[in-house]
């Protein structure tokens, strides 16, 4: 399944042109841009790494970690980023997927779990994180909505639960998500009105979820 995105329409709204404009500015090396930028994405991003990490595995990785490094990471990597083609929610939870990946195949290894016991052995080792990004992730960390939201999804059937991280939270299209989880698109798409409901239930933040934020 292809990577990239299909280019957006220049009618997708003020919400999403005003992020646009800002990853331009960010591009141009705007570090406060790309801050402004990133804090949009990272109660989401922290509400996935939260659902993705398992319990067991808290002692070496934290969400709060995942948002740090993937705000590292995606600083570095800006220049590659076409705003014009790309949603940023997208390209950043692709780096995410990334970052989890390496310290699940880290934490898969016997050795390194048997020699970091210790609570300051990491896997994922932050260096030269900026203060931005640090207090980014203090205060999405301290977000005691996201920690109900996450038990909220946790709690949904295995299904519902994949649809919404995977449409809701990464912005996967619906055609995707079916292709992923072996769905026809008309029930993935009768089941996401269904979860909308519930969310709109729940009370819970809409600009949490992809499909929603500029809804």
């Amino acid at each position: 399944m292809s990577q990239e995105r299909p280019p957006r329409p220049p009618s997708d709204g003020p919400e999403r042109m005003d992020t646009r404009d800002l990853a331009l500015q960010a591009k141009g090396g705007d570090s406060a841009r790309f801050a402004e930028l990133y804090e949009r994405i990272a109660p989401s991003l922290y509400t996935w790494a939260d659902l993705r990490i398992r319990p067991e595995l808290r002692q070496w990785i934290d969400p709060g970690d995942v948002v740090q490094e993937v705000w590292c990471r995606a600083w570095r990597a800006f220049d590659g980023f076409d705003a014009a083609n790309t949603s940023f929610r997208f390209w950043v939870f692709r780096i995410a997927k990334n970052v989890l990946l390496e310290a699940f195949r880290k934490l898969d290894n016997p050795t390194y779990k048997a020699r970091s016991r210790d609570a300051s052995s990491r896997a994922l080792e932050l260096v030269d994180v900026p203060d931005s990004a640090t207090a980014v992730s203090r205060r999405v960390s301290k977000d005691e909505s996201l920690k109900l939201v996450a038990k909220w999804v946790a709690s949904l059937d295995e299904e519902d639960r994949m649809l919404l991280i995977h449409h809701g939270l990464e912005g996967l299209t619906q055609a995707e998500v079916a292709e992923r989880l072996q769905l026809g698109r008309e029930t993935v798409a009768k089941r996401w009105q269904r979860l909308c409901a519930r969310i709109a239930e729940q009370k819970l933040p809409r600009e949490l979820f992809a499909a929603l934020e500029a809804s």
